[in-house]
């Protein structure tokens, strides 16, 4: 068990929990007390790692995820098995569901049609009950909220770079077999690759904003001069016999 510890980075109380609750299989038992755990625990203990530090799933759902893929699924099922049980990302939209829209409708039906409409434009396949559909139409409600109202004519744009991100999303899991490394590739990837991606969307915003509005104010001389002294290393004191000079 010291050797999984070390080769996977999960504490040996840690491994032993997930014994306990079935996370994990037996290892192959060599003396009393004793067993041996080859290259299937390091890639199912990772994955289980994944889904409950990355993925903040309870060891229910864990347990739920890792029978259903201990099944004979394809990699399109396994992909949905972990996508669809992650949590979509927060979208701060709450109480939505009481707000009267347009015609007499509920604003969060108004918004579920605006989600479709949008899904549907774009040709994609998505389950009725993805999760990811409803946190759209809760996203939308949000933006409603403080007076951004969104149409699936602006979001639009938005996702034809989502549909390439996807692409370039599933590229990275091209040529891996086991569905165990599937599943837990997909799960670091959306989890830990989505604030990165956000962060770049950020930093793409700030150079356009350069190249669109450059600033038309200049430095004075005291202002270029206060910086340049802030980027100036500090003096170090050099050494003599009776200490520093």
């Amino acid at each position: 068990m010291s050797e999984l510890s070390r080769r996977s980075g999960v504490a040996i109380p840690t491994i032993k929990f997930y014994l306990r609750e079935g996370l994990l299989p037996a290892g192959h038992a060599t003396a009393t007390n004793q067993a041996d755990y080859d290259e299937d625990h390091l890639r199912r203990l990772r994955l289980v790692r994944a889904l409950i530090s990355f993925g903040n799933l309870s060891v229910t759902a864990t347990r739920e995820v890792l029978n259903a893929l201990s099944e004979p699924l394809d990699l399109y099922h396994t992909l949905g098995v972990t996508s669809y049980a992650l949590r979509p990302p927060a979208t701060g939209a709450n109480g939505a569901n009481g707000t009267e829209g347009p015609g007499g409708t509920s604003e969060s039906d108004d918004c579920a049609a605006e989600a479709t409409t949008l899904i549907d434009r774009m040709g994609w396949s998505v389950g009725d009950t993805s999760p990811s559909r409803t946190a759209l139409a809760a996203g939308l409600c949000a933006l409603r909220k403080v007076g951004a109202d969104f149409t699936a004519d602006d979001l639009l744009p938005y996702a034809e770079l989502a549909e390439g991100t996807a692409r370039v999303d599933l590229d990275h899991l091209a040529g891996i077999d086991d569905r165990i490394d599937v599943a837990e590739r997909a799960l670091v990837m959306t989890v830990l690759l989505e604030p990165v991606l956000a962060t770049l969307r950020r930093l793409a915003q700030e150079n356009e904003t350069t190249l669109r509005y450059p600033s038309t104010m200049e430095k004075t001389d005291e202002a270029k001069a206060f910086h340049e002294a802030r980027r100036a290393p500090e003096p170090t004191a050099e050494l003599s016999a009776d200490g520093p000079v």
